[in-house]
């Protein structure tokens, strides 16, 4: 429990797949807000394996991170770069918090951990998922793929408790960057 902090903001993105938290972190990172994402492990250990970076293989490097350290792998790996990007910034973005036991783990190591909800409708997410420049799904995976997240990673919890909640079902990005601008009032920043 060292390294806590009251001082410091981390602002933590949940929400389901294409609700809009790429697009949420893009934009508070214009803002001069730094990104810490936990897919860059991913990347990074996929290339470290000496793999191309395909789904088949992402998949299997996130699988043997989680059974080498628990659900909570992706946090508990990047509080070393968290702890690097508080050092120089009083705000930072996480992009990529999925499921309880890194919540559990980084509420526990960071007080000022919040969590904001991106929600949007399924078929707005679904149409949004088939669209993506890099890893589209079908309109039929997307479903599939919500239920595999709430089942495997534990991810409803997150969402479930989330401090602040956003409505994206807007194809007009102005009005989630007018919601993330009042959340970022209310809390000071």
């Amino acid at each position: 429990m060292e390294n806590k902090t009251t001082k410091k903001i981390i602002l933590a993105f949940v929400g389901m797949p294409g609700a809009g938290k790429t697009e949420a972190s893009a934009y508070l990172k214009k803002k001069g807000i730094p990104i810490l994402r936990f897919g860059d492990l991913t990347d990074e250990g996929v290339r470290e394996m000496g793999l191309p970076l395909k789904q088949e293989n992402e998949k299997l490097f996130r699988e043997k991170m989680r059974r080498e350290f628990g659900m909570g792998a992706y946090a508990i790996k990047s509080k070393p770069k968290i702890d690097n990007l508080l050092k120089d910034y009083d705000i930072i973005i996480l992009d990529g918090l999925y499921s309880w036991e890194e919540y559990i783990y980084l509420i526990n190591q960071f007080y000022s951990l919040i969590l904001i909800n991106i929600f949007a409708e399924p078929t707005i997410r679904y149409e949004r998922l088939s669209k993506r420049p890099i890893r589209p799904l079908l309109l039929t995976e997307g479903r599939n793929r919500d239920i595999a997240e709430l089942e495997k990673l534990n991810k409803g919890g997150p969402i479930a408790i989330a401090d602040y909640s956003i409505e994206n079902n807007s194809d007009y990005t102005g009005d989630l960057y007018k919601k993330l601008d009042n959340i970022l009032i209310r809390l000071g920043i």
